[in-house]
């Protein structure tokens, strides 16, 4: 099977789109589309920057983030992640490099692209790149007010997916990365 490469015409018209919220972080747009069947349809979009996701790798395992998830009212492990809003064009290995560095105090020797996937595609443009951190060296975090609370640890491999089993780490965006991981880096039989 191959993957279609390059933009494809659109199959649903946008007709007209109007802001229905915006802050620094998104911007939500409400469409009206007509259907290839030509039916009129109405959608919502969230749009968001890219964002950066990091694989810290060392030893065998992850370095992984835990923070209070305002939305789900709990604290949660993911892979270091993130945005600038300040600059939502930034080259991301440098978001990579930043993100890392802020949300964990570790510097990368290497950095590495292996994907790119988008977050929720059913109702938001956002995608994001998925770095492979490597040759580690120990710093201090420079977290923002927001990430108040947020702690790193390293954990072994199969300890990371007990982390998924147990739904202490449930990030789709991380799961989705260290699956991306786990079929690059493992000899299919």
């Amino acid at each position: 099977m191959s993957v279609p490469a390059g933009p494809q015409e659109p199959e649903i018209v946008c007709i007209s789109s109007e802001v229905a919220y915006r802050n620094k972080w998104m911007t939500v747009r409400e469409d009206r589309v007509r259907r290839p069947d030509g039916t009129p349809g109405l959608y919502g979009v969230v749009d968001k920057p890219d964002f950066a996701l990091i694989l810290p790798f060392a030893d065998g395992g992850f370095h992984l983030v835990e923070q209070f998830r305002y939305a789900l009212g709990e604290r949660r492990w993911e892979f270091p992640q993130g945005s600038w809003e300040q600059d939502p064009a930034a080259d991301p290995h440098d978001l990579a490099r930043g993100e890392l560095r802020e949300e964990t105090g570790l510097r990368a020797k290497e950095i590495e692209l292996i994907g790119y996937l988008h977050n929720s595609p059913g109702f938001c443009s956002q995608g994001f790149h998925v770095f492979l951190a490597t040759g580690l060296t120990e710093g201090d975090q420079q977290l923002e007010d927001s990430e108040a609370g947020l702690i790193h640890r390293w954990f072994a491999r199969d300890e990371v997916w007990e982390l998924v089993q147990q739904g202490r780490l449930s990030d789709a965006a991380s799961v989705a990365a260290l699956g991306l991981f786990e079929r690059l880096r493992r000899p299919v039989a």
